[in-house]
């Protein structure tokens, strides 16, 4: 017979394997694959005195896939984003932390209206899509992805929500509601082609490429989005899009530099580096 083993056992010994494999958050990582083998939740791990051998047997095999470094949600086939659970795995762009501030804004400007007309361009796995339809019930919310994989998984994620979800291109999606847009919203890819070694091997070697990588100076999807969301927004409507931390002052400055917006701000993350940026569009 097996032996069993206990959950605090098992947590210190795929710890030490994640921390080997420099996996950035091991303790988490462990806790969060036990939980999800165990259906429990991580704060109720240490009253689990033994594990049985088959769940044992499946969580080893977690932790020594995320020591290859396959995404954390791929392996528990969820991601949280703000007030909500998303499905993700293969194909798709996983939501990161930093982008519930984006989608914040984007929540807040749309309350702002009646019924807001919200656009969101390259949505994904329709994460900024669900928050604000799910945050702002009385929006319009469409959204547009280009890869045919991410839009399926964008399809799970915005049933359901009323989003007027489509498969197209950023560049010339929604023609039928120029000029009568209240909020545009955007995480584009923003990674220089030549920084392909710097991007950490969760994401390099599994996110989409298209998702990630926009041209010699990461801005290229960026400059399309400004001809987008102009032709897209209302006078006075408003813009927001992330960019990397180095992009600071050149991604606002592709929207200030073409005199069409006014406001063009940029704003920090929690740990204080440039994150996103907005405009508005001028009357």
């Amino acid at each position: 017979m097996r032996e069993r083993r206990t959950a605090r056992d098992l947590l210190r010994s795929a710890v030490e394997c994640l921390r080997a494999a420099e996996v950035p958050s091991p303790e988490h990582d462990a806790g969060a694959l036990l939980a999800h083998v165990l259906g429990t939740e991580r704060s109720r791990l240490f009253l689990v005195e033994q594990v049985a051998p088959s769940a044992v047997e499946e969580y080893d095999a977690l932790v020594a896939r995320r020591a290859k470094r396959e995404p954390l949600q791929h392996l528990t086939g969820v991601a949280y984003f703000r007030h909500t659970e998303l499905q993700v795995g293969p194909g798709v762009f996983v939501p990161r932390p930093e982008t519930e501030l984006l989608a914040g804004w984007a929540v807040d400007r749309a309350r702002e209206h009646d019924e807001a007309v919200v656009v969101d361009l390259c949505t994904g796995s329709g994460a900024i899509a669900r928050a604000v339809a799910t945050e702002v019930p009385g929006a319009r919310v469409h959204a547009v992805e280009l890869d045919p994989a991410a839009h399926a998984w964008a399809e799970r994620n915005l049933a359901g929500t009323g989003v007027d979800l489509r498969l197209g291109d950023l560049a010339d999606a929604f023609e039928d509601l120029a000029g009568t847009v209240d909020v545009v919203v955007c995480n584009p890819p923003y990674i220089p082609l030549d920084a392909w070694e710097s991007v950490a091997a969760e994401a390099r070697d599994h996110d989409p490429h298209l998702a990630l990588f926009s041209g010699d100076d990461g801005l290229e999807a960026m400059r399309v989005l400004e001809r987008s969301a102009a032709l897209l927004l209302r006078g006075g409507g408003v813009v927001g899009a992330e960019h990397a931390d180095l992009q600071g002052e050149s991604a606002p400055a592709v929207f200030s530099g073409t005199g069409r917006w006014r406001d063009v701000r940029d704003h920090p993350d929690l740990a204080g580096r440039p994150r996103f940026l907005t405009a508005r569009l001028a009357r």
